[in-house]
């Protein structure tokens, strides 16, 4: 017998006492004591974040417990049946399931990020989807049973395929998600700034069940605009200085390259033999056998079905302690082989040149940084300059918008509403800049072409 009366409680530097009564225990702590969950305890939230923000140590576990945590108190709020709250509350836990080794950075190893973190997600609740742990599971939760079909359920909500019921799925992912109200916290507690700080529990208090044309759909009264505005401007603000931080954005080109010049010089440079061992370098040379066969085809997809197939047993046991041991392993070298020479940058944290660029005519500053690499092929490797620029937008009005009901339960688009919003809503914003290895910024080549390249297309405007 449940006794619903007791809780589980985790202490949380962000959203303090988190608290699941025994019935939502029940249905998470399974999960959670899996060994594909935990080993989200190491892989850190935000890559490379901690060498430039060195308290952002935090973890893919802490947020994907607080994800859950926060999925609890949105169903809670709108009145939904303990079934349906079931299937957001572990959707929104194992959301984060299919990351790799420094979440996000460490799907750029493929050639235009053929493969995702989101590709590996049903791989890894697939390990789930069987007799055993599903009976293991209803002997805990003898009232609400997951089965095959719920099961299934909660896979659409987490690859955003749902055929449920379209409030369910805005909890685990749309504008309002669980996933974004989490994260902001977390990162802007963890990076020590405030950036993306809001009133969580005002935006909680004002979430409603709205009607639209595409069905019921969470959004918020009309006394939650203030706190939407906040919480979407706190957004734009965590994309331009954590999130799309130029040195961290370098430290992650940094990394990305280590890896692919490691996957590439593993099979036939006897330097590496300790690491072709390892796990990790078993699979960076499928990677890289990948990436060297959807380089040669029109259809470079048409391979990525069975490198999943073949490599997931091996994906799955990858952490960022798998990396860092190569990384120290190669940073002891002397050789310069490019993997050594940016293992050596990072180990000792060796930081880039940055030279931050206006967001003109990206075209142009492509050309001529090619032309420069061209010019000077054996002066310097490639890597050590180059030049990177990431797009972002912080909220999207047209795609699928926040509604707001008012006392007379007329519904609206926010940015139809609030001016600020509108002004933000759709409109993309950039981050370009020249990332520069320290060991050349100071040559006088180096620095007649960034006073050129400056001077023909201006600093970032803010």
């Amino acid at each position: 017998m449940i006794n619903e009366n007791t809780t589980h409680v985790i202490k949380d530097p962000v959203h303090g006492t988190m608290q699941f009564g025994s019935l939502e225990n029940s249905w998470v702590k399974p999960f959670i004591d899996s060994p594909n969950f935990q080993r989200l305890r190491h892989i850190k939230q935000l890559g490379m974040g901690d060498y430039i923000f060195p308290g952002a140590v935090h973890t893919r576990f802490n947020h994907s417990l607080g994800c859950s945590y926060i999925a609890s108190q949105i169903a809670n709020k709108i009145g939904l049946a303990e079934e349906e709250r079931q299937l957001v509350v572990i959707a929104c836990l194992l959301h984060d399931i299919g990351h790799g080794p420094f979440s996000h950075a460490f799907e750029d190893i493929f050639h235009h990020k053929l493969i995702k973190h989101e590709d590996w997600t049903p791989f890894f609740l697939a390990d789930y989807r069987n007799s055993e742990f599903f009976s293991k599971y209803n002997k805990a939760n003898p009232r609400h049973h997951l089965t095959e079909n719920k099961f299934l359920r909660i896979e659409e909500m987490i690859m955003h395929k749902s055929r449920a019921k379209a409030v369910l799925a805005d909890i685990v992912s749309s504008q309002l998600d669980a996933d974004r109200l989490d994260y902001l916290l977390r990162d802007s507690h963890f990076c020590g700034v405030t950036y993306g700080q809001f009133d969580l529990r005002w935006m909680l208090n004002c979430m409603a069940i709205v009607s639209s044309k595409k069905g019921e759909r969470l959004g918020i009264t009309h006394k939650g605009i203030g706190v939407i505005e906040h919480y979407l401007m706190a957004r734009r603000l965590m994309m331009r200085n954590i999130y799309h931080s130029q040195k961290k954005l370098a430290l992650e080109y940094y990394m990305i390259r280590f890896l692919r010049s490691l996957s590439e010089g593993l099979e036939d440079y006897s330097l590496f033999i300790d690491v072709k061992k390892t796990r990790l370098g078993r699979f960076l040379i499928k990677a890289n056998s990948l990436n060297q066969k959807s380089s040669s085809t029109k259809n470079p997809s048409s391979h990525k079905k069975l490198f999943l197939d073949e490599n997931f047993s091996e994906y799955k046991e990858l952490c960022d302690y798998d990396v860092y041991s190569a990384i120290r392993n190669l940073s002891q070298m002397n050789d310069e082989h490019p993997a050594v020479r940016l293992a050596k940058s990072i180990q000792y944290r060796q930081m880039p040149k940055i030279v931050r660029l206006d967001f003109n005519d990206t075209m142009e500053i492509e050309a001529q940084v090619k032309d420069f690499k061209k010019t000077n092929q054996k002066k310097y490797q490639d890597w050590q300059i180059t030049f990177l620029q990431t797009p972002h937008r912080s909220y999207s009005g047209e795609e699928d918008p926040i509604l707001v009901v008012n006392e007379h339960n007329a519904v609206k688009p926010i940015n139809e509403i609030s001016l600020m919003i509108n002004a933000i809503s759709d409109k993309y914003e950039h981050t370009a800049f020249l990332c520069i290895d320290k060991e050349i910024a100071n040559d006088s080549s180096v620095i007649k072409f960034t006073e050129k390249l400056s001077q023909s297309v201006g600093v970032e405007q803010f």
